[in-house]
Parts: structure tokens; C-alpha cells; sequence
């Protein structure tokens, strides 16, 4: 592994520390260099409870950009909604919180989600 993505997990391990004494579900994003991923998992991390990413067909985006992850935010919203979850935890991932990562957390606030 790179030093850069070892940096970005021993950054996310000390966040998720953090995360965990909380109760509520865990909205986690991953970025490739090609696409952007979310899924939400339960309280204790071990079963995902909804998932959206720009690799499904029906989100119609080609891109890893900001448009693609505004899109997957509200996606991700939309889904958690209709599972009835309103409230969860934003974990980042070990990634700065700028750009395509804020644009995701941003459109799902709008959507409903609470952070």
C-alpha cells in the first residue's frame, strides 16, 4: 500500500473509535479514482443497511466528480429515508472534508438526512 492511503486509514481507524460509542447508523463513503461509494451500516458496523454508488445503472453517471457524488448523496438519503432512518453518523473515511466529500454530505442534508 501507498503511504498516502496507509495515512488515510490510520486516520479513519481513529475516527471510527469515536464513531462507535455513538448509537446511531454510520453513513461511510469510499472514493475510487474511477467512482464514489456510500452505504450506511447499523450501529455496531456489521450489517449494511442501504448502499449507493455511481456504478448503478440507474444513477446514469460516468464520472468521480462533484455531480456524481451529489447525485449518490441524495440517493443514499432517499433510500435511508424509506428504511426509516433519519439520523446517523457521518464517517468520512479518513478523507479531508472538501470537495466531493462535502458535496455528498451536503446533498443528503438536503435530502433529510440529519448528521
Amino acid at each position: 500500500m501507498s503511504i498516502k492511503n496507509t495515512s488515510r486509514i490510520r486516520r479513519a481507524k481513529k475516527s471510527r473509535i469515536h464513531i462507535k460509542n455513538q448509537e446511531s447508523p454510520r453513513l461511510s463513503v469510499f472514493r475510487s479514482s474511477r467512482h464514489f461509494y456510500a452505504q450506511i451500516f447499523d450501529s455496531v458496523g456489521s450489517k449494511v443497511i442501504v448502499s449507493a454508488s455511481t456504478v448503478e445503472k440507474d444513477l446514469k453517471i460516468d464520472s468521480n466528480n462533484v455531480e456524481g457524488a451529489v447525485s449518490v448523496g441524495k440517493k443514499i438519503a432517499e433510500r435511508a429515508l424509506e428504511n426509516g432512518i433519519k439520523k446517523v453518523v457521518f464517517d468520512r473515511s479518513g478523507y479531508k472534508y472538501h470537495g466531493r466529500i462535502k458535496a455528498l454530505a451536503d446533498s443528503a442534508r438536503e435530502a433529510g438526512l440529519e448528521f
